[in-house]
C-alpha cells in the first residue's frame, strides 16, 4: 500500500482507513472486544495504519479497545477521532435520542463549544492511552456554536501539541469554507462525508470545493454498511440492536434491486479477483479528489479483505460502467 498526504497537514495515511464505529458495540449490535484487538493487530500487519474512532461509538468503548489494541504499537498507528457528540451533557443541538451501552435510554447532542472541545480532546487522550492524537475532527456540526469558536478551540490544541491536525465530518460547502478561513495558518486536514454507489451527493459542490482548495477528503460508508458486499441478502435478518434493519434502503424490496446491480457487477470483480466488497471501495477510491475511503472492521478476516481493496485498479470505462448501473436504481430517500 502506497501511503498519501492527508491535505495540506503533515499527516500522511493509507487510502483505506480502518473505522473503528462497530466494535464501540453500538448501532451495529453487540461486538467483541478480543477479536476487534486482533483485528486491529491484523489490519496493523496488513498496512492499515490509521484508525479512525469516536466517543460516541459506544460512549467510549471504541476508543478505550482501540487504545488497548495500541498500546504497544503506537508509533505504527495514524490515530484519529472526533469530538462534537455528547450523550453526558445537553447544552448544544439535541441530535437524537438512543440506547445507551447499559441498555438505558440518552440523549445525544451536537456540541462544539470550546470549552467542550478542550474536555472531550482530554477524555479521549485518556481513554486511548495516548499524549498525542494525530487527527480530531468535529463529527456534525453544531448550528448552536459558531464554526470560528470552535476551529478557535482546536487551534489551541493544536499549539499545545495535544493534536496534531485538524478535520471535520459531514460538513458542507460553506461551513467547510469557514473553518478554513477560522484557522488561519493551520491547514485543515480533511473533510469526513458519506459517499458510495449509492450516495453520491457530495460530487455536486463538496468534493470540487476540497480538491481546489487542498482538503483530504476520507469517505464513509463506501459499503453503504454493509449493502454493497454481496452479503446483504433479501432475506437477511438483523440481530437485536441492528440499526440498520429500520433504514429504508435496508428493506427487502431495496435490498432486492441492489442485489441485482451486484450480479451485474460479479463478472468486474471477477476480472480483477475481488470481492464485491472490494470493488464498492475501490470504486470510490478512483474517484477525482477521495483521499482515503474509512471502512468498518469487526474482525481479523475483514481487515485482510479491506486493506486489499486499495490494490484493486479500475480502468476508466470500469468506473463509468458501475456509476451507470447504480444510478439506475431506485431507492427511498435514506
Amino acid at each position: 500500500m502506497s501511503k498519501v498526504q492527508l491535505g495540506n497537514s503533515p499527516l500522511h495515511v493509507e487510502r483505506v482507513v480502518f473505522g473503528a464505529w462497530a466494535i464501540g458495540g453500538w448501532f451495529w449490535g453487540a461486538s467483541d472486544d478480543a477479536e476487534a484487538i486482533q483485528a486491529i493487530h491484523a489490519g496493523l500487519d496488513a498496512g492499515l495504519d490509521a484508525i479512525d474512532t469516536a466517543p460516541m461509538y459506544g460512549c467510549g468503548h471504541s476508543e478505550r479497545v482501540v487504545g488497548q489494541a495500541i498500546a504497544d504499537r503506537r508509533r505504527d498507528v495514524v490515530l484519529m477521532t472526533k469530538v462534537g457528540l455528547r450523550w453526558d451533557d445537553d447544552r448544544g443541538a439535541h441530535f437524537f435520542d438512543t440506547t445507551g451501552p447499559d441498555g438505558g435510554p440518552i440523549s445525544v447532542f451536537r456540541n462544539l463549544r470550546p470549552d467542550s472541545i478542550h474536555l472531550e480532546v482530554d477524555r479521549s487522550l485518556q481513554r486511548l492511552g495516548v499524549d498525542h492524537i494525530d487527527l480530531v475532527q468535529c463529527h456534525w456540526p453544531d448550528p448552536s456554536t459558531p464554526v470560528e469558536e470552535s476551529m478557535g478551540a482546536l487551534s489551541d490544541l493544536v499549539r499545545a501539541g495535544k493534536i496534531g491536525a485538524v478535520g471535520v465530518s459531514n460538513f458542507d460547502r460553506d461551513l467547510l469554507r469557514r473553518s478554513t478561513a477560522a484557522l488561519g495558518d493551520i491547514p485543515l486536514a480533511s473533510n469526513q462525508p458519506p459517499y458510495s454507489l449509492l450516495k453520491r451527493g457530495i460530487e455536486d459542490q463538496v468534493l470540487p470545493w476540497c480538491r481546489r482548495h487542498h482538503v483530504g477528503t476520507i469517505v464513509y460508508s463506501p459499503m453503504e454498511r454493509g449493502l454493497l458486499t454481496g452479503r446483504m441478502t433479501p432475506d437477511r435478518t438483523f440481530a437485536e440492536g441492528d440499526g440498520r434493519a429500520g433504514h429504508p434502503w435496508f428493506s427487502v424490496d431495496s435490498r432486492r434491486q441492489v442485489a441485482a446491480a451486484l450480479a451485474d457487477a460479479e463478472e468486474l470483480a471477477r476480472a480483477h479477483d475481488c470481492t464485491l466488497a472490494q470493488l464498492a471501495v475501490a470504486w470510490t477510491l478512483h474517484q477525482p479528489g477521495v483521499t482515503a475511503a474509512l471502512v468498518g472492521t469487526r474482525t481479523p478476516a475483514q481487515a485482510l479483505e479491506n486493506a486489499r481493496a486499495a490494490r484493486v485498479a479500475l480502468a476508466p470505462e470500469e468506473v463509468a460502467l458501475l456509476s451507470d448501473r447504480f444510478e439506475e436504481l431506485h431507492l427511498p430517500a435514506g
